[in-house]
């Protein structure tokens, strides 16, 4: 966790006395209920020893203390709760179900403080759609009903918690015969365990242990993924540019230079690794109530050629507003990225997760001073569009959250900091069920969701962005033991729920904040077991560790009706097999991955919208001489086009066919034919999909040509 703290420079902004002097009373009576550690020169010891008060953290700390063991929560800053508590109030969960234990306690005991009358101070609890007494949990609050809902739990478990301690990196963890004997914080207080558990987003506990890690963007080949590494390709997502961009200073001019926040780089090959990290953001408060709404500040660092390429986008007719705000209670948000140019801020943050934490306090406020400056500029800048404008009107910051920091969020969203490398990495195949761990802690559902990472120059000459991956895994999945414990000859003592083992594009499904209190709980009960055993996690059997976790309410199972299920790929298939990815595209087509049978990382489909403006085109030549079939991919269903125009041309020679994709297709129930061909080696074949006058969704996902038996 980050120490992110000037209450002195914004104290004062943008809130009433009342509001603060209520904020600071309510904190201040949580914080006197809690045990507190006394600080003196002398070495505290406890059974556990929890670094990081993230969501994970407090989740570890609970159950440790509910399962009879002594245990102490140090947070390197003043707030609990990590990003549960510093914005994010729209859960990112997938299946619900999965959710137990403690995570689910959590969202039960925010629905009861929402079944207040007095909770709803701005609206009424009927006019809220996400509230439904009848549920046995509530998956949105604001932030402030969050960190006090975490600090009661915390009070009811009898938890010792110390804030504002921050981890000495460089020579405060000492080992001994393969244990973490204690930590040391550059205050000079030491604490003392038997096990210890790194609950930080940036795994500060873990690579001081000297624990194996990664950071960045493992090529596709190292673990046999497909959406991995380098993304150009692979995804036609929404957060892009759909407009022609010019990324020169002086348009046209590439002597000019670049103009802020591109690369001087180009597409790059798909699939190869690199070191990036995928974007943070504040995962933003606003509020839309007249009565508890603050203007968003113009930054003292603002500088509009940082917003160049949002003017020009807008210039170049992209007209929509580039946030995405989800309604929380009370009038409020959780406001995230959106679009071609928004919250995400690209390249910011390659060097955060080994930074010192003076270098990541300046990288916290670089990101603090774009954001910020960013959302004045959509509010009032005259070169964005007077609809923008107008739209940003009914939105500000919201005066009574985040009142020690000038309204805003005190925790940037740390999407991807270090990763863990352990005896088990959790890779695309566990997140597709290709592969099932047989030591689960836990279960993860969420799109395998990776934001952009960066901006190139295409061959074109224009910007766009790379990295944004929003593939779904086709429902829950299993999560390993062995991926939040290091390697066998590593630390024996030490467990690491939040930056675990875990292949970048896997850790974009598994970072979710249920997630984390899930594995948090689960390596808590762990470290308990490790202690009463007196065994090294990696000899702890699981049998006895999966019944304590079932006994507690954890979810350790799939749901009904998921299994394990094989992944269709390009070299799985006979013949010749160019898919999406592999065409040109005419057009704003959109990746899915919906259908549950499909080749590769998805399929396209053109909306359903925009008739007549989208096409597809395959080029491939034949290899052999024969007769061939051609065959289309696509996935049924009653929403899809019964007219699908495709037209098939070999050295000149044209046939015109109509699909009807409402029909599922005859060749495992995958592929359908586009007739048999005699061919010559080396004839040039091009097949071209249009949207022209289709009756519903046109759905494009992969070509084959199979010699004919």
């Amino acid at each position: 966790m980050l120490l992110n703290i000037r209450p002195t420079r914004r104290a004062s902004q943008g809130r009433s006395v009342f509001s603060t002097i209520l904020f600071f009373a309510v904190m201040s009576s949580l914080m006197a209920a809690l045990p507190q550690v006394q600080l003196s020169a002398d070495e505290t010891s406890v059974d556990v020893v929890i670094y990081g008060g993230t969501s994970a953290g407090v989740a570890a700390a609970v159950q440790v203390s509910r399962l009879g063991h002594s245990v102490i929560l140090i947070e390197p800053s003043s707030h609990i709760g990590g990003l549960t508590s510093g914005g994010l109030g729209f859960t990112d969960s997938g299946d619900k179900r999965v959710i137990g234990g403690v995570a689910r306690e959590f969202y039960q005991r925010i629905r009861r403080h929402y079944d207040q009358p007095s909770a709803w101070v701005q609206e009424k609890s009927s006019d809220y759609p996400r509230y439904r007494p009848g549920d046995d949990a509530m998956w949105t609050f604001e932030p402030k009903v969050a960190e006090t809902v975490f600090h009661q739990m915390l009070k009811e478990a009898n938890v010792k918690v110390l804030m504002r301690e921050r981890l000495n990196r460089a020579s405060g963890v000492k080992i001994a015969d393969g244990r973490v004997v204690s930590i040391t914080m550059e205050s000079g207080k030491i604490f003392s365990g038997r096990q210890f558990i790194d609950t930080t987003y940036e795994g500060d506990l873990m690579a001081a242990a000297g624990v194996k890690y990664t950071v960045g963007r493992e090529a596709n080949s190292v673990y046999g993924e497909t959406l991995n590494g380098n993304q150009v390709k692979a995804n036609l997502h929404n957060h892009r540019f759909l407009k022609n961009v010019d990324p020169w200073l002086t348009p046209g001019d590439p002597s000019s230079g670049l103009v802020a926040e591109v690369e001087n780089a180009g597409p790059g090959e798909d699939g190869t690794g690199d070191h990036r990290v995928q974007a943070y953001c504040f995962r933003m408060c606003m509020s839309k109530a007249p009565s508890n709404r603050v203007p968003f500040p113009k930054p003292d660092q603002y500088d509009e050629k940082r917003y160049e390429l949002l003017f020009r986008n807008f210039e170049a007719g992209d007209l929509r507003v580039p946030i995405s705000p989800d309604m929380m209670p009370n009038g409020k948000t959780d406001t995230n990225n959106n679009c071609a140019f928004s919250t995400d801020y690209l390249g910011g943050n390659y060097l955060y997760p080994e930074a010192s934490y003076e270098e990541r306090e300046s990288i916290v406020r670089d990101h603090e001073d774009y954001q910020k400056g960013l959302m004045w500029t959509l509010a009032n800048h005259p070169r964005v569009p007077e609809v923008v404008r107008q739209h940003m009107t009914q939105w500000g910051l919201p005066a009574d959250e985040f009142v020690d920091n000038g309204n805003w969020p005190h925790q940037l969203y740390i999407r991807e900091a270090r990763r863990m490398v352990s005896d088990y990495v959790v890779t695309e195949l566990d997140c597709r069920r290709t592969r099932i761990a047989e030591d689960s802690v836990g279960l993860g559902s969420y799109n395998m969701d990776s934001h952009n990472v960066r901006r190139y120059i295409t061959a074109d000459g224009f910007v766009q962005n790379e990295g944004d991956v929003q593939v779904s895994p086709g429902g829950a999945y299993l999560i390993s033991y062995k991926s939040v414990i290091p390697a066998r000859g590593q630390v024996t003592n030490l467990s690491v729920p939040v930056c675990l083992s875990s292949s970048h594009i896997a850790y974009g499904s598994i970072r979710m904040e249920p997630v984390f209190m899930i594995l948090g709980q689960s390596t808590a009960t762990a470290a308990v077991q490790a202690i009463r055993a007196n065994k090294a996690l990696q000899d702890l059997p699981y049998a006895a560790l999966r019944e304590q976790l079932v006994k507690d309410g954890q979810v350790l199972d799939l749901p009904a009706g998921l299994k394990k299920q094989e992944l269709i790929t390009k070299a799985s298939l006979k013949g010749l097999v160019l898919d999406d990815s592999d065409a040109k595209l005419s057009g704003t087509w959109t990746s899915s991955t919906s259908s549950a049978k499909y080749v590769g990382t998805g399929y396209l489909h053109d909306g359903d919208v925009e008739k007549g403006q989208k096409s597809l085109r395959w080029e491939l030549t034949a290899v052999a001489t024969g007769d061939h079939e051609l065959r289309l991919a696509y996935s049924s269903h009653s929403n899809r086009a019964s007219n699908v125009p495709v037209t098939v041309s070999i050295n000149g020679s044209v046939s015109d066919l109509i699909i009807n994709q409402k029909k599922q297709p005859s060749h495992d129930g995958l592929f359908c034919s586009l007739g048999t061909y005699n061919l010559k080696t080396d004839d040039k074949i091009v097949v071209i999909i249009s949207n022209k006058d289709t009756d519903g969704y046109v759905v494009v996902d992969a070509l084959q040509l199979l010699p004919s038996k």
